[in-house]
């Protein structure tokens, strides 16, 4: 089994990565850090009812692009999320658990997280003919 995870800094790339993972049905684990927040998702696209990540944050859509050369990032939050995607990829490929398939948003400062439902969107420019 392959999965994809994608752990670039701008959304040009991640919709490129999610547009590929579409194409080929390949479950991708996305993960994002900046300053003191991060975000984490599966998108397990062997699955026709899951959401892509334009589902969530739409290719035309009016989200500002912050880059973390500019605003910074809280170096272990890397590292945190990048271990969590680690972990959803074995148990994905192990076949083992549940997916992270909700929007899972950490708050470093914190330390807490939130959990977001997210539904594939029937009108989605890239999975909602799928």
């Amino acid at each position: 089994m392959s999965v994809v995870l994608d752990c670039s800094d701008n959304f040009a790339t991640r919709h490129a990565v999610n547009r590929a993972c579409v194409k080929h049905r390949k479950p991708l684990i996305s993960g994002a850090a900046i300053r003191f927040d991060a975000q984490l998702m599966v998108f397990d696209l062997r699955h026709a009812d899951s959401p892509c990540y334009a589902c969530v944050f739409p290719e035309d859509g009016e989200v500002e692009e912050v880059q973390c050369s500019t605003m910074g990032v809280f170096a272990p939050l890397t590292g945190v999320i990048g271990a969590m995607q680690a972990m959803e990829a074995i148990k994905l490929v192990a076949g083992v658990g549940e997916s992270a398939s909700r929007l899972q948003v950490f708050d470093a400062k914190s330390t807490e997280w939130r959990s977001i439902k997210v539904k594939k969107d029937p009108a989605c420019a890239i999975c909602g003919a799928t």
